[in-house]
């Protein structure tokens, strides 16, 4: 499967597309795969059940997982990736969530990359406007451009939403694209566009998929920093084990540049279990 020249560019003018039903043949296995991975995980965060009260976050997710790993060999999923990011895009991570409530506006990176990050989104319950589905802001990944600049500092980050402050308005009154999903449907968005869901319950299931275009040689050092970011997560290789070891010739394609460059991650985690409480939620 590959992108229309029209999906293309149109992912690039508003920086999210959506595919209703694209893996509607894999849904139930899906479902399953995200409850056994949570399950032997101890059922929400830290290993602990979770508690409905604070989003409960797992990284990483589908690594964990035999059938669940096969999702980036699908080859809808790869399909796109390299529609989007070239035939031997980076996968980077996955997390699970079952998230609570609201989700402020905020990007997942709003910087101006020299290689492009998107996120594939996954959700297993049906989810509209009333109960959390995801929103974005067509245009808002443009970094420098005026409009998304004026956003950017409307909705500065994941941990705060301003947006009463400056224009007199909830969150969810923003203007914005309301993506409502059954399971089965896929959401794919640039790491820069802004974008928060209203009115979720407390265990909104979903997961995600992250990748990038693969780096070229001499920007081997800014991989490292950003393979660094894991760390928070308290885990001290870049994939997790079940995604390498069943990895065939072509996914490692995907693996091989950030399992070159992830020799520091076990100092940092040790640094960072020392400093945190428990890893980051996200």
């Amino acid at each position: 499967m590959r992108l229309t020249e029209g999906q293309i560019k149109y992912f690039q003018d508003f920086g999210f597309l959506r595919f209703d039903g694209l893996l509607s043949d894999r849904i139930d296995g899906i479902v399953e795969g995200f409850e056994r991975i949570w399950r032997d995980y101890g059922g929400g965060h830290g290993g602990r059940s979770h508690d409905q009260k604070r989003r409960s976050a797992l990284l990483p997710f589908i690594d964990r997982d035999e059938y669940m790993s096969t999702l980036i060999d699908d080859e809808r999923i790869d399909g796109i990736a390299a529609s989007i990011l070239g035939d031997d895009y980076n996968y980077t991570a996955s997390d699970g969530n079952y998230y609570v409530g609201d989700t402020p506006w905020h990007s997942d990176g709003y910087v101006d990359k020299k290689y492009m990050s998107v996120k594939m989104a996954f959700y297993l319950d049906p989810v509209d406007p009333e109960t959390g589905c995801l929103r974005v802001i067509p245009g808002s990944h443009k970094v420098g451009d005026v409009f998304a600049e004026s956003l950017h500092v409307a909705a500065t980050n994941s941990k705060s939403n301003v947006i009463e402050d400056t224009w007199d308005i909830h969150g969810s009154q923003v203007p914005a694209f309301a993506l409502p999903v059954k399971p089965g449907d896929l959401l794919m968005f640039n790491h820069a566009t802004k974008h928060a869901s209203f009115g979720g319950g407390t265990r909104r299931r979903m997961f995600t998929i992250n990748l990038q275009r693969r780096h070229q040689d001499e920007d081997l050092q800014l991989l490292r920093d950003e393979v660094a970011g894991n760390a928070r997560f308290w885990h001290d290789k870049a994939y997790g084990e079940v995604m390498i070891a069943t990895a065939n010739p072509a996914r490692m394609v995907h693996l091989e540049q950030r399992l070159a460059n992830d020799d520091h991650l076990p100092e940092l985690v040790r640094k960072a279990r020392e400093e945190m409480d428990e890893p980051s939620r996200g």
